[in-house]
């Protein structure tokens, strides 16, 4: 009996011994990032509780889609440190978050690669200019975007990096277009100005969406999300009182306005003019 005990009591101590490694391997997984050098970093989060959405009109138009009190997540992220620091303040770099397209979703980090910001950051001629310090983070499975996370994930980015927390921006095409306007919703106060993509939200949270400057973008022929999507919310919320929106209409374009759009600079200028008051 005392052999068992013995046993046991040694086997505890192997499992609790080999947790730690594994715990203090996941602290020490991320790279040191490099400027210049797009890397990828995960992040232990909340888990978010959101439903899944397959594709079609039921996706969903609005909520906050909550987070866990008692469980975690790991979200992995790309991480982009401009090496060009002309648009560096003495607070920090401006900060970006890009969420991706539904297409983009899963394990392979690399799909977050294929548009926008995180590709401009892979190519290593492009990001000699790119003034951004950029994260774009990854949904797991079929899950949607949740405003909650993403903002927390602002929130461990600017802890941890040189962030000018008056210059934090976010964009997003298709399903990230909807998770742009849900951060817009809900984070308001944290967030300078935002550029949702072929996206939508439910007009109802248009009085929450008043303070934040935004530059919206659709294509009037898009097969997979509506264009009314984005037509009725910017009615709404410059109904509700934000004299600063934008709506760019692209007449004849279906769904893919991402291409045009990210490899305007105008954008990036017009987010780089806006500057949280606080």
């Amino acid at each position: 009996m005392k052999r068992v005990i013995i046993l046991a009591t040694a086997l505890v101590a192997f499992v609790a011994a080999t947790m730690a490694v594994r715990a203090e391997d996941m602290k020490e997984s991320n790279a040191t990032p490099q400027p210049g050098v797009q890397v990828l970093q995960t992040a232990e989060l909340p888990k978010a509780l959101g439903g899944e959405w397959t594709g079609g009109d039921a996706m969903p138009l609005g909520g906050d889609n909550p987070i866990s009190d008692t469980e975690t997540e790991i979200v992995q992220y790309w991480l982009f440190i401009p090496s060009d620091e002309s648009a560096k303040s003495d607070a920090g770099f401006p900060l970006l978050l890009f969420l991706h397209g539904a297409g983009e979703r899963g394990d392979n980090a690399e799909a977050v690669k294929v548009h926008g910001p995180p590709k401009f950051c892979a190519d290593p001629e492009k990001a000699k200019t790119w003034k951004f310090l950029t994260v774009s983070p990854q949904v797991r499975g079929a899950r949607f975007w949740s405003p909650a996370q993403m903002r927390l994930l602002i929130e461990l980015i600017c802890e941890k990096y040189p962030v000018d927390r008056s210059r934090v921006y976010v964009t997003g095409l298709s399903m990230g277009g909807f998770g742009t306007w849900g951060l817009i919703a809900n984070s308001s106060d944290l967030i300078a100005a935002a550029a949702p993509l072929c996206g939508g939200y439910d007009v109802k949270f248009a009085p929450k969406m008043t303070q934040t400057p935004i530059w919206a973008f659709h294509g009037d022929a898009d097969g997979a999300v509506k264009y009314e999507y984005s037509r009725n919310l910017v009615d709404a919320v410059r109904a509700a009182g934000n004299k600063e929106v934008k709506f760019t209409t692209y007449p004849g374009a279906g769904h893919d306005v991402w291409t045009r759009t990210y490899a305007n600079p105008e954008l990036y200028d017009w987010l780089l003019s806006h500057k949280l008051e606080k």
